[in-house]
């Protein structure tokens, strides 16, 4: 069955953007009482790349298809600043990751104290760099925002999400849709309980894929 959304000229978007998936009414989540996604959480702007970062220092660098499902497993190794390449978001501990591109992939993670240890065990000595396509969310406050890993995964979000990209080739949603997503009160109640325990269900995966890269690391010898 066909969609359609009428508006008038001065409810376009700026730019008078004409494109119809902009304005599909799927992309919006009804919810009674709760608040806003940016009243909770700020997007982290901090970039570097090879011509700004520090050319001795080690930098862990994530794409896109590192992070899915709520956990970032790393495929690539330390590089220099020098090789970082273009530029990358910088990442923090407690931080959660969503990419713009193709929704669909379920590409979103938490950013776990265990990363900074994956290749190194000192985390002065190692600075997380992801994709620039990358959304890099962090708590405006003290309390954890990892409560938000299976909020933007659950299937009424990722049903927005996927009616609000734009492209053919690479189709991405934008900031403003994920600024806007609604979290319901009943959610935002239970916050503490389930930061805590997506924090442990990744911590115990990180752990898992660490004994697993040890025993691969044995067998290659």
């Amino acid at each position: 069955m066909a969609i359609s959304t009428v508006l008038k000229i001065d409810e376009l978007d700026d730019g008078f953007v004409l494109a119809p998936e902009r304005y599909d009414p799927r992309r919006r989540i009804l919810v009674r009482s709760g608040c806003r996604l940016s009243e909770i959480a700020n997007f982290a702007k901090e970039q570097t790349s090879s011509e700004t970062s520090d050319p001795k220092r080690k930098y862990l660098v994530f794409a896109t298809g590192d992070a899915r499902d709520g956990i970032i497993r790393p495929t690539s190794m330390p590089c220099l600043g020098r090789e970082i390449g273009s530029m990358k978001r910088i990442l923090r501990p407690g931080q959660v990751i969503i990419s713009r591109l193709r929704p669909y992939l379920r590409q979103i993670a938490l950013v776990d104290e265990g990363l900074f240890l994956c290749h190194h065990g000192d985390t002065d000595n190692l600075e997380l760099l992801c994709s620039s396509e990358f959304y890099v969310l962090e708590s405006k406050d003290e309390a954890s925002i990892a409560f938000l890993v299976p909020f933007l995964l659950s299937t009424q979000v990722q049903s927005a999400l996927a009616a609000s990209q734009e492209g053919g080739h690479h189709p991405r949603f934008n900031e403003r849709t994920l600024r806007s997503l609604p979290i319901p009160n009943s959610l935002l109640e239970r916050r503490s309980e389930l930061s805590d325990r997506v924090e442990i269900a990744v911590n115990s995966a990180r752990n898992s894929f660490q004994e697993l890269d040890a025993c691969f690391r044995i067998a290659g010898v």
